[in-house]
């Protein structure tokens, strides 16, 4: 009696041990942009892994950084565009990676290394590049569309959509005005404050997670814009043209970094280069076709998927990267909702 009893206390312990260690092990924790990661490449990592991808979403960078704040030390892996990387590293918040271990780093595109938010590659490695320009509903909209302020005429009030990003809203307020999109301070913002009351009231839907659904379905027919989402809604119907503003629109750059006190940092440069398989990199375009900064993967997409003008927009050279603006991103971010509250009472 006391050997059986004495064993079923040991089939205990161990399954205590096994099922706490299993978590540890065997879990990637992943906060990233709402739809940007396929599930087959989840699914295909955890296949060959035994690794389960746990993912939670965010619609913003500054909602990002809120839940790295609320969570320190849970991410394994998240996915900032590049003024984040900047400010990320700058503030010791994440990790240097481990180039051994991610070997597909050959794979990438050289003009996607060496960027000014991670001069030497040794934080962040690209995901996904695009733009944020406007969409057009050619069947709806007769006139042209150039600029940003032609999209806020009045004539389009209630008819359009847009992504739901302070930091966008200035940049675009900021290129109409002739000013640098990436100059932040309090003379830059005062200029953008009449230009927002004058535009945001005329914006029927702010949709960072899936803007084009509301082009789809006609509540919209014009919309600024994911590049993603404006491939998607090009690849539906060639009615949906693609504008890169006259006045100069940005090029963003989404990239995996491993953040400070990550539980799983190795399995985290796993799934990194997983991902930068040509193979599985091409299901991220299929899927959520952007620009990519892959060149192997690249060279398996389709004719189609290249011609595609959202996803590989010509004039690169009208395209700047947002910089990291320090505290004055969180000022950006309360000046906007000042105005769109104000706005809104």
């Amino acid at each position: 009696m006391r050997s059986t009893l004495l064993h079923y206390v040991l089939l205990v312990l161990i399954c205590v041990v096994c099922r706490g260690q299993e978590p540890d092990a065997r879990v990637l924790n992943l906060l990233c942009w709402t739809e940007y990661v396929p599930a087959a490449v989840t699914e295909g990592f955890t296949k060959r892994s035994g690794v389960r991808v746990v993912i939670e979403n965010y619609n913003s960078n500054e909602q990002m950084l809120a839940m790295l704040r609320a969570k320190p030390r849970h991410y394994d892996l998240v996915q900032p565009s590049q003024a984040y990387v900047e400010g990320l590293i700058q503030s010791g918040g994440v990790e240097a990676l481990d180039a051994a271990r991610i070997p597909n780093l050959r794979h990438l595109d050289p003009q996607f290394r060496g960027l000014p938010h991670d001069p030497e590659g040794k934080f962040s490695v690209p995901w996904m590049a695009g733009t944020v320009g406007i969409v057009v509903n050619t069947e709806a909209v007769k006139e042209p569309i150039h600029t940003w302020a032609d999209v806020f005429t009045g004539k389009y009030r209630g008819r359009i959509v847009a992504v739901n990003d302070q930091r966008e809203m200035v940049a675009w307020a900021l290129a109409s005005l002739g000013r640098p999109i990436t100059q932040i301070d309090n003379d830059s913002l005062a200029r953008t404050e009449p230009v927002l009351r004058a535009w945001l009231p005329q914006i029927r839907v702010f949709d960072s997670d899936s803007p084009h659904t509301a082009l789809l379905d006609g509540r919209a027919i014009i919309g600024l814009v994911w590049s993603g989402e404006a491939a998607l809604l090009w690849q539906r119907d060639h009615k949906f043209q693609y504008v890169l503003p006259k006045e100069g629109a940005h090029m963003f750059l989404d990239s995996l970094a491993i953040p400070t006190g990550a539980p799983h940092k190795n399995v985290a440069e796993d799934f990194i280069n997983y991902c930068l398989e040509p193979e599985v990199s091409v299901l991220i375009s299929k899927e959520y076709p952007y620009t990519n900064p892959n060149l192997a993967a690249r060279k398996l997409l389709a004719p189609e998927q290249l011609a595609n003008p959202a996803s590989y927009p010509p004039l690169k050279e009208r395209l700047l990267p947002l910089r990291n603006v320090g505290n004055e991103t969180k000022a950006v971010d309360e000046f906007v909702r000042r105005i769109r509250d104000e706005l809104t009472h």
